[in-house]
């Protein structure tokens, strides 16, 4: 176990930053995941502290030592690919032992560190099958084990669960969290997944463009994002365009006047609203700051919610989540109703989004 310390750390390739500036202190026994869409640098940052890729500026700090310009072979750090990367023809004992076999381990000492590691992952009992005997969750299992078998400081994921179907993934992200807090150990896990970032992390990092736009906890990021970005990109948001009259007043692009807290200078602005904080009623709604008519646009079934597409004006669009319950009020495509927010459910941004920025949101 060690602290991860990365300082300004930097990947360009010609005029393209694939990684800008990156500085994060991990905790010794910390879980922080990199949070990001396709092409934001967290696997590039990943890649960078497991030695894989050489950083054009900046350090990585492992503990005391600085690692920066260390091959991966000579940093104690242990990685789960995404695609696993097990070996076919080897049994899942000889593909968990192959890397200590790599360091010269001594076969009696590598025999005991394998047993230990299969157990730890639950497959002491599975260590002679070949990898197609297994199914996607218990091989991606022995990928984990291969990569603690080095009792390593850090442990990296790189999306270690991108290729098991949703139930197992709910299964194995449990699996994964308890055994890294039973081993206290450090550990930074790449995702563009939400929920599984919301799940396991201590910390969350969100990434745009090859820089951090925000470092926090999930209810930090959720509650408080830093910019736009960060509330389309963590949870779901709809966004209102508009301009900033007053401290505590924000007309929409459709004339419509809001209340708000925002503590900004005047001029153009976006503000945000997550769904479940926007109150839909029959009727004029009383218990809240803002209430204005619309007329559903779209309804969406999930089962337990139900997404409703409210069009407050031409230009103005929010969407609520409510409840689905027997005796509840349950709105159709067409029908007119009232929504609502408090001043404290709405996030207010200067200056003006755009529709590649709807699109920029979107986790992929």
């Amino acid at each position: 176990m060690a602290r991860l310390v990365l300082n300004q750390l930097s990947k360009r390739y010609g005029d393209f930053f694939a990684a800008r500036d990156v500085t994060l202190d991990v905790a010794d026994g910390e879980f922080l995941v990199l949070l990001g869409p396709s092409g934001c640098g967290k696997t590039t940052t990943l890649r960078m502290i497991a030695g894989f890729v050489e950083p054009t500026s900046g350090t990585v700090r492992l503990g005391d030592t600085d690692v920066t310009r260390l091959p991966a072979w000579k940093r104690n750090t242990g990685l789960v690919f995404q695609n696993y990367a097990l070996f076919p023809h080897l049994t899942v004992a000889q593909n968990v032992a192959f890397g200590l076999e790599m360091r010269k381990v001594a076969k009696p000492e590598a025999d005991k560190r394998v047993a230990e590691a299969l157990e730890l992952v639950r497959l002491g009992h599975l260590g002679e099958r070949l990898p197609r005997q297994l199914s996607g969750g218990q091989q991606q299992r022995v990928a984990l084990a291969r990569a603690l078998v080095f009792r390593p400081d850090v442990l990296l994921l790189d999306e270690p669960l991108s290729n098991l179907d949703a139930k197992l993934r709910q299964e194995v992200r449990v699996e994964i969290r308890k055994l890294q807090q039973s081993l206290n150990l450090t550990t930074v896990m790449v995702t563009h997944d939400q929920e599984e970032a919301l799940t396991m992390a201590d910390r969350l990092v969100v990434m745009s463009e090859g820089a951090v736009r925000q470092v926090g906890t999930q209810r930090d990021l959720y509650e408080r994002p830093a910019d736009r970005f960060v509330a389309g990109f963590v949870g779901r948001s709809s966004f209102l365009q508009g301009a900033l009259e007053a401290p505590q007043r924000f007309r929409t692009a459709g004339g419509i006047a809001v209340a708000c807290n925002a503590d900004l200078a005047p001029g153009a602005a976006t503000m945000a609203l997550r769904p479940e904080r926007v109150i839909v009623g029959p009727s004029e709604l009383t218990e809240v700051d803002n209430g204005f008519p619309g007329e559903v646009e779209f309804v969406s079934y999930l089962g337990g919610l139900i997404d409703l597409h409210i069009r407050l004006s031409p230009q103005d669009l929010v969407i609520a989540q409510i409840p689905n319950r027997e005796d509840g009020f349950m709105p159709e495509v067409g029908d007119k109703v009232h929504v609502g927010w408090t001043t404290a459910s709405a996030a207010v941004f200067a200056g003006a989004g755009s529709a590649a920025d709807s699109d920029e949101l979107q986790p992929d």
